[in-house]
């Protein structure tokens, strides 16, 4: 069932026990994070903060942010003077894996990845009657897909224009000490291609500077930065919406790994089993989702860049201060009585880590479309996913692993992977413990490895360069005759019989053990 709207998602939430609801007064400088950080460390609940207040520190003339910016704070009460703010931060809503497939409308989000197994390998009917039994079920999932424009949507019953603007006046989070001022961290971008007039939706991170003007963290292996550079290439801005809220199954598709040429907003329509809903912006061209909570409206300078961050960032450690594009906001829509939902990052695991898990669980189908032999893939939430992969493949020939690796470092987004580890079938990779084992047993570190180089995620602080750096592969596999020169005969892994086995299942019940 599709959500109506992110605060049903919360509803669905309360009555299954997994928001609690916090009344007292809490900031959103450091103090939500803190709470948050607690909660998420120990698999807690969702948080709905229902009494967020800001201080002179946080808006007035003392924030730090604003003297770093040069940009003096439109907002500034009284000295001593607490500002409540209107929308209660809703935070953590997709932090355990119970969670996050609520979040998908289902009991199991790997129920998406058999739905996406079955369109990508469907099987040939045997006959025209079966094939007629399947029409509907094929039909079914593919028509509630496609996103419909609407006359109107709760999203614009509040309208602020011009000097109407004052983003201030949102819960904006800083989350860490040394962060260059509030973020907003749970945005969804929506751009359009200036030369194919295609959607995208990204999460990038938004940085507050003032009432009316933000930092947008486009990365240089963006679709967000490309899209811009294409934009300036022909003397254009380039129109940008930042939403918040609405299903959180299009949240998801926001941080899909989507091949080329899907549109997220249709993804999200298979997910949801229902259409998204659109309605057209105030003040740009772009369409945003009609449920949505809040929409900031706006365009990007391609010419223009200012300092963003530093930032607490997923990878544990602050991203630092870089020149970043900026966003000028000439609207802010909002329905009445809006939640702002929000996450934070930082020293895993967190609530990004079940996120990723299910972008792992669900888009292993389309990964094993293009890399068959591959069973399963294991992206560990400690190592923040994009550093390190464990893999199973079904192994063939001499060589094989290290195929896996080159088609791995070709991947999309899994280009990034730093540490991949190839291992047999048979091989539990999602069993750390098991991994270590098959590792140490079988890789030989002067014969097993492959070294390379290509793009990392700007983020990574270790690499040489910025977005750009080593990359290594372990062969973990038992090796094959004469494979990469081993010539000695390979012992067999330990295994008890399974008429033993079985023998020992019946009688374990009479041991008393």
């Amino acid at each position: 069932m599709a959500y109506r709207d992110f605060q049903q998602f919360l509803d669905v939430l309360d009555s299954k026990g997994e928001l609690k609801r916090i009344s007292a007064p809490v900031s959103p400088t450091l103090e939500i994070t803190e709470i948050t950080n607690r909660v998420m460390k120990s698999g807690g609940p969702a948080l709905l903060f229902e009494n967020v207040v800001g201080t002179p520190h946080r808006l007035g003339t003392s924030d730090p942010m604003s003297a770093v910016m040069g940009h003096p704070s439109i907002h500034q009460p009284p000295a001593g003077a607490p500002f409540r703010f209107e929308q209660p931060v809703a935070i953590n809503t997709m932090g355990s894996k119970r969670r996050m497939s609520l979040a998908l409308s289902c009991e199991d989000y790997e129920e998406h990845a058999e739905r996406i197994a079955a369109l990508l390998k469907p099987e040939i009917p045997k006959g025209p009657l079966e094939a007629l039994k399947k029409l509907p079920w094929l039909l079914g999932e593919l028509k509630s897909a496609p996103p419909k424009a609407a006359n109107s949507g709760i999203c614009q019953e509040i309208v602020m224009l011009e000097d109407e603007v004052d983003l201030t006046k949102l819960p904006i989070l800083t989350c860490w000490p040394e962060d260059g001022g509030p973020f907003v961290t749970l945005p969804l971008v929506f751009t359009h291609d200036p030369n194919t007039g295609k959607r995208n939706v990204g999460m990038y991170r938004v940085q507050l500077y003032d009432r009316n003007t933000c930092g947008m963290h486009w990365q240089m292996h963006k679709t967000g930065m490309r899209q811009m550079e294409d934009a300036g290439e022909k003397g254009k801005n380039l129109e940008v919406c930042v939403v918040l809220g609405g299903d959180p199954a299009i949240t998801f598709s926001a941080i899909s790994p989507l091949p080329p040429g899907i549109d997220e907003m249709l993804f999200a329509g298979f997910l949801r089993r229902e259409n998204v809903k659109l309605v057209p912006a105030k003040t740009n061209s772009i369409m945003v989702p009609a449920d949505a909570e809040i929409v900031i409206e706006g365009y990007v300078d391609p010419n223009e860049r200012r300092l963003e961050g530093p930032f607490g960032d997923h990878t544990g450690y602050y991203s630092l201060a870089e020149q970043f594009p900026v966003l000028h906001v000439t609207a802010v829509t909002m329905r009445k009585k809006a939640v702002y939902p929000a996450t934070i990052v930082g020293i895993p695991p967190m609530e990004d880590g079940w996120m990723g898990k299910a972008v792992e669980r669900i888009f292993l189908p389309m990964i094993q479309l293009t890399v068959p032999e591959i069973v399963d893939m294991n992206l560990p939430v400690e190592a923040c996913f994009h550093n390190v992969a464990f893999v199973s493949i079904k192994k063939k020939y001499p060589g094989h692993a290290y195929k896996v690796m080159n088609a791995i470092w070709g991947l999309g987004g899994l280009a990034f992977t730093k540490f991949v580890y190839i291992f047999d079938a048979e091989c539990d990779v999602q069993n750390v413990d098991e991994v270590l084992f098959r590792l140490g047993a079988n890789c030989d570190p002067g014969r097993d490895v492959l070294v390379s180089k290509g793009p990392v995620d700007q983020l990574d602080h270790a690499s040489q360069q910025m977005g750009f750096g080593g990359k290594i592969g372990f062969d973990c596999t038992h090796k094959l005759p004469g494979e990469n020169g081993f010539n000695r005969d390979y012992p067999k892994l330990i295994k008890m019989s399974e008429d033993v086995k079985t023998k020992i299942d019946g009688l374990w019940s009479q041991l008393g053990i």
